[in-house]
């Protein structure tokens, strides 16, 4: 089947029109309404817990996105089309799955440039599959959601977040006629509260401390009350609520008065995040109702994937998904699911709800469906449309499908998978994970059991037989490059038992592995892993990284007491992959998987700030930095270590 290439005309445009015959006998053509408005919010990391929505928060405010749901309809069950966000990004803007568009991997900011998915042949010895190199692009041969409102009249302006490449791939080779503020990072540049590091867009004088998501609503208003006389397409994509993570000073004073501490939603600067978001989507809903277009105006509010809960933040972990089992990066619900809101007037129930299943990928045909706008000529989508459901009827037999052929190193996720949903029953496919290289299974019935907990893969397996053979026609209608079986797999050197936990024997996330003695030159004070040097040109700490498991430790001159610190880093780095931060103490043996924290590290050769927060039970001796999985390199401008009374018991000094 044809992926769909840009095309000249459309074969139709949404312009109704009514015969009028006059008292003289005449035929008179005239319009009906005007076409709609469309406005799509697209949050960034947030996940199902993170609204008032399901009652599963009771940190969070949210009541704007609450005021969206009383005007629509709310799905308990909407799914992003990858754990991670480019490959949503890319699925929302083209129908397709990232099977099919074959981007699987946030890289998009990164220089190298790949058009077509390249598969693996090998791999290290830890890992049972090869990892395909996902598409770092995505390629204008696609006629994107934005280019077919522009060809129907509509205005097009993008605001916020894009993340699908730089220029030649920026929004304005993809439809839109606006991009505010055409950057094609992975987060806000540098932070969220003015000043910021975008390169050409600066925050407003008058507002010192100007957050970056009420700037961007801004912008957004400017760009609706400019096209209020004619149809427009709102594409907002929400920098919130990535990291890093930092927000209004006021708001999280404010919030840590209302901390819980057993409550696992308890980060106040996480949920001043939120309300940030929050206000954003205030700031829409009063710009339409202020227009008097709010009821001529399509409203889609979602998110690009789950909530990120293993960075660390003010001592914990940004948030929570519970009661779903895992978040971000994962393939339990977490890691996919999340809130999302349809609003259309006169069509759509005002506060209703709907349990169907619906996913990004389905966006793009059911505009096309409510707005009576015909598909191009052989336009191939992977979603559906879900206009029945938006009207209150079942999506019988509707199966979704997530394709994630990775194998990020954070606690509930490993092997590179594909999962479907259909009904109440979910099956994720682990590639080459069983015995002899064939397929492993995990199956689940998401109605008795939304945690994931119990796998019933043995227990029924003529139903993982009917499931796996809808991954597989999906795979093959879509002509995914797969992961293989790797030729160099080790199985003594993985340990199932441990899956879950982001800890493989003798794997680069295992720092209990045997290890030959650490090589390089120590420099003020840290050692530096086998894979990597340590220097300090120009006032910096720079890693020279040669892949696999770069990483610097320092032993501290004396142990510190304490129960709760936060390690600062501020870092420039232009490898990949996540990073980590262990700690040891007195009680422990060397640096183990159970004392560490995963850092979602920006590779975009601009300086980031990390804090990652951790607590011990006895005094603290050392640390250690892996600061990514790739080769590259790393400039560390400062190391700081805070205790929870605010007292720095150690800072990088260079020269030591």
């Amino acid at each position: 089947m044809n992926t769909l290439l840009r095309p000249g005309l459309l074969t139709a445009t949404f312009c109704p029109l009514l015969l009028l015959v006059t008292s003289s006998g005449n035929v008179m053509a005239q319009t009906t309404a005007p076409k709609p408005n469309v406005v799509l919010i697209l949050a960034d990391d947030l996940g199902w817990s993170d609204t008032t929505l399901f009652g599963t928060t009771k940190f969070y405010k949210t009541p704007n996105i609450e005021r969206l749901a009383a005007r629509g309809m709310t799905f308990s069950r909407a799914y992003s089309s990858s754990p991670l966000c480019s490959p949503t990004r890319a699925s929302v803007l083209t129908g397709l799955s990232p099977a099919r568009h074959g981007i699987t991997a946030p890289t998009c900011h990164l220089p190298k440039v790949i058009l077509e998915a390249v598969p693996a042949t090998s791999g290290p010895s830890n890992r049972f599959a090869t990892l395909p190199e996902s598409v770092s692009r995505l390629n204008t041969r696609y006629y994107t959601l934005a280019e077919m409102f522009k060809d129907n009249g509509y205005a097009t302006g993008h605001f916020g977040k894009w993340h699908l490449g730089p220029e030649p791939y920026s929004p304005l080779e993809h439809g839109f006629d606006v991009d505010v503020p055409h950057h094609p990072g992975p987060g806000p540049a540098g932070s969220y509260v003015a000043p910021w590091k975008f390169k050409d867009f600066d925050h407003d004088p008058h507002i010192p401390d100007e957050h970056i998501e009420d700037r961007m609503a801004k912008e957004a208003v400017a760009f609706m009350e400019k096209h209020n006389d004619e149809p427009f397409f709102l594409n907002y994509w929400m920098f919130s609520v990535h990291a890093p993570f930092d927000a209004k000073e006021k708001r999280i004073a404010e919030y840590r008065k209302h901390v819980d501490p057993g409550d696992p939603q308890r980060s106040p600067t996480y949920a001043a995040m939120i309300e940030s978001m929050d206000d954003a989507v205030g700031t829409l809903l009063d710009t339409l109702d202020r227009l008097e277009i709010a009821d001529n105006t399509i409203i889609l509010f979602a998110s690009d994937n789950g909530g990120n809960m293993y960075n660390a933040v003010d001592g914990t972990t940004a948030t929570s998904n519970a009661p779903l089992r895992g978040g971000k990066a994962t393939m339990y619900e977490g890691g996919v699911r999340g809130p999302a809101i349809f609003v259309q007037t006169g069509s759509i129930e005002p506060g209703s709800e709907s349990s169907e299943i619906i996913q990004s990928a389905d966006f793009y045909p059911t505009l096309l469906e409510i707005l009576s706008i015909d598909a191009q000529p052989d336009q191939v989508f992977d979603g559906s449309s879900i206009v029945p459901a938006l009207h209150g009827k079942s999506l019988d037999h509707k199966a979704i499908f997530t394709y994630f052929p990775h194998a990020p190193g954070v606690p509930d996720w490993l092997p590179p998978s594909v999962s479907v949903h259909r009904g109440d029953w979910k099956l994720i496919r682990i590639f080459h994970g069983g015995k002899n290289g064939k397929h492993r299974y995990k199956l689940f019935n998401l109605e008795t059991d939304i945690g994931e907990q119990n796998n019933l893969a043995d227990k029924f397996p003529e139903r993982v037989e009917q499931l796996d053979s809808l991954i597989e026609q999906h795979l093959v209608d879509a002509q995914a490059v797969r992961p293989l079986p790797n030729p160099n797999f080790d199985p003594s050197k993985y340990d199932l038992t441990l899956e879950g936990k982001a800890t493989l024997k003798g794997g680069a996330n295992n720092p209990r592995k045997t290890r030959p003695k650490a090589a390089g030159k120590r420099v003020a004070g840290w050692q530096p892993g086998v894979t990597c040097t340590l220097s300090a040109p120009e006032s910096t700490l720079l890693v020279t990284s040669t892949g696999r498991d770069p990483y610097l430790a320092h032993r501290l001159p004396r142990p510190i007491a304490g129960t709760s610190f936060t390690l600062h880093v501020t870092m420039t780095s232009d490898s990949s992959g996540e990073g980590q931060v262990f700690w040891q103490t007195q009680d422990s043996g060397p640096f183990n998987a159970k004392r560490s924290r995963f850092v979602a590290v920006e590779h975009d050769g601009n300086q980031h700030e990390y804090a990652v927060g951790f607590t011990t039970k006895s005094p603290l001796l050392a640390v250690r930095i892996d600061p990514s999985r790739g080769q590259g390199k790393i400039a560390i401008a400062d190391i700081r270590l805070v205790g929870e009374d605010g007292t720095t018991h150690y800072r990088l000094k260079l020269g030591d």
